[in-house]
């Protein structure tokens, strides 16, 4: 199964945005994740509206914006016009998900939830039949350099047995390390966020360490 390899914006360096984008594209990001935060349901600030623009341009790949922020429903025509291929939001985020997932629907944009590490599958579940992408979170959204939860492993494996009857594809986001790229693709994961633990801040090529992730 072919791995979607995903960097997380917010830990590239904003030296050079322009040129962070640029090289990761080369190197053979699949989709370029940023995350979007209000300070209200998470107690952190994530990228701004300059730096989703100044991605979309400097790339053709698809774009992912996780809104972590309340009332998602009144900003999805926002950043569907900023680019944004797929847009998640997080169900208890909102009054009404089903009908924020409709309107990204209505905008011909992929839908997508973000799980909680403290959301429970029932709670969402009649959700699923209405979103292309699972975000499962696998640390408490809001920073990076957080320590992976290995509870939420039965959760993920609980997801994918439900995608067989669903047909959404599943990604992990926080803490994602090799060993746990291994580990989960071969669960039955589809798509892995990728931050500081695998692939920024390290002594080597961009090009190199996706190629060896893929593998």
């Amino acid at each position: 199964m072919k791995k979607i390899l995903c960097p997380s914006m917010m830990c590239a360096n904003y030296d050079y945005l322009k040129e962070e984008v640029i090289n990761l594209d080369r190197a053979g990001a699949d989709i370029f994740h940023i995350d979007v935060m209000d300070g209200i349901f998470v107690p952190n600030f994530g990228m701004g509206l300059q730096d989703i623009q100044c991605i979309r341009k400097n790339t053709k790949k698809p774009i992912d914006v996780h809104l972590m922020i309340i009332n998602p429903e009144n900003y999805v025509e926002l950043f569907s016009e900023l680019g944004a291929d797929i847009i998640y939001i997080h169900p208890e985020a909102g009054g009404h998900p089903a009908r924020t997932l409709e309107k990204i629907r209505a905008l011909n944009k992929f839908r997508g939830i973000a799980i909680n590490p403290g959301t429970s599958i029932e709670t969402v579940i009649e959700l699923l039949a209405l979103v292309d992408y699972v975000l499962v979170m696998t640390v408490n959204p809001g920073f990076a350099g957080q320590r992976y939860l290995d509870f939420v492993n039965q959760k993920i494996k609980k997801l994918v047995l439900l995608k067989k009857d669903y047909g959404y594809k599943i990604m992990v986001d926080g803490a994602i390390s090799p060993e746990r790229i291994n580990e989960l693709s071969k669960w039955g994961v589809d798509g892995f966020i990728l931050g500081t633990s695998s692939l920024f801040g390290k002594n080597e090529d961009y090009k190199d360490i996706l190629e060896r992730l893929k593998k």
